[in-house]
């Protein structure tokens, strides 16, 4: 069984104190009242192997919902990570393939919400020109697709100093929209991926769509995550007023590629409710209580005191 590595905040605290036997009654118990709905935020280490990493994911989605939660949350490449350019492409399916068709059943048969990260969506000319989206797929208790948002912001960056190189426009077309925020049993859930994290105009686009969970599913490299990750996701809760929930791949998915784990769950304040650490597969287990963002919203209301779009782009007409 995986289990997870929490730093705790006030709205987790219940959720990692006991034994793994305890919490699922406790939780079980809290559910049968009035409780708050519980997120499940994961991490993994994906490999070339998609039997395998679907077999992963199935335990740790299994092991959330008997630990009482309605929402799961998977991080980018769930279905794989390739050790080259000709293996991502060949091993990537479209929404109606297999993999999804999987996690659709999965799904059902729980009766559970996943969040799917990031999976490698064939275009929609892909017979012509083998190009591939970055697509972070909702679908609910039913098995039914809910939402599908095509990541917008392409992680092409040279850094030879931190040993990292990658060009994801190589292979992937940038999605064309944002989605709108979707009602889920945590809350609406507005959605990003991975390097969307840098992009505040993203994350405040969807508070004012009326996001109050944003999500940021990963796979971070470890120079990076050890430099900026914990930072940004405590950045974009902050400014948004949003809980912000962050699943992650972790540790060396192949010869070529690492990841820096930490999968995160933060509060609307800012404060970490849940860290997987950075060496294994695991999850953190969150209260998503909705009123901790009415009460920050109104307590600081930031929102209302932001200046017109005309008065931020002043600097730009003169």
């Amino acid at each position: 069984m995986f289990t997870a590595r929490c730093i705790l905040g006030t709205s987790a605290k219940y959720l990692t104190s006991l034994p793994a036997q305890r919490q699922q009654i406790k939780l079980q118990n809290r559910m049968s009242t009035s409780l708050r709905p519980v997120a499940a935020v994961c991490q993994m280490t994906a490999t070339p192997d998609k039997k395998a990493n679907f077999s992963a994911c199935k335990q740790l989605v299994e092991e959330a919902k008997g630990r009482g939660a309605s929402m799961v949350f998977l991080p980018e490449a769930f279905d794989y990570i390739g050790s080259s350019r000709e293996e991502t492409l060949s091993l990537s399916e479209s929404l109606t393939g297999d993999t999804i068709s999987q996690y659709s059943l999965l799904a059902r048969k729980l009766e559970v919400w996943l969040s799917l990260g990031g999976f490698h969506e064939r275009g929609h000319n892909w017979e012509s020109d083998r190009r591939i989206y970055n697509s972070h797929i909702i679908i609910n208790d039913k098995g039914e697709i809910i939402s599908v948002y095509r990541k917008s912001h392409l992680f092409d960056v040279e850094l030879p100093e931190k040993g990292v190189s990658l060009k994801e426009s190589a292979f992937t077309i940038p999605g064309p929209s944002l989605v709108s925020p979707v009602q889920t049993p945590i809350g609406k859930v507005g959605l990003g991926i991975c390097y969307d994290l840098r992009f505040p105009e993203l994350s405040l686009a969807l508070q004012r769509q009326g996001a109050d969970i944003l999500t940021y599913p990963s796979a971070f490299t470890v120079a990076t995550g050890a430099a900026h990750w914990e930072v940004l996701l405590r950045a974009r809760a902050i400014e948004t007023q949003c809980f912000v929930l962050a699943a992650a791949q972790v540790g060396r998915h192949h010869e070529k590629r690492t990841s820096y784990g930490h999968a995160l769950a933060v509060d609307p304040w800012g404060e970490v409710l849940g860290d997987c650490g950075g060496e294994k597969p695991g999850m953190v287990l969150v209260e998503i209580d909705l009123e901790k963002v009415s009460s920050t919203r109104r307590n600081m209301p930031v929102q209302q005191h932001r200046r017109n779009t005309d008065f931020y782009q002043s600097l730009e007409k003169s």
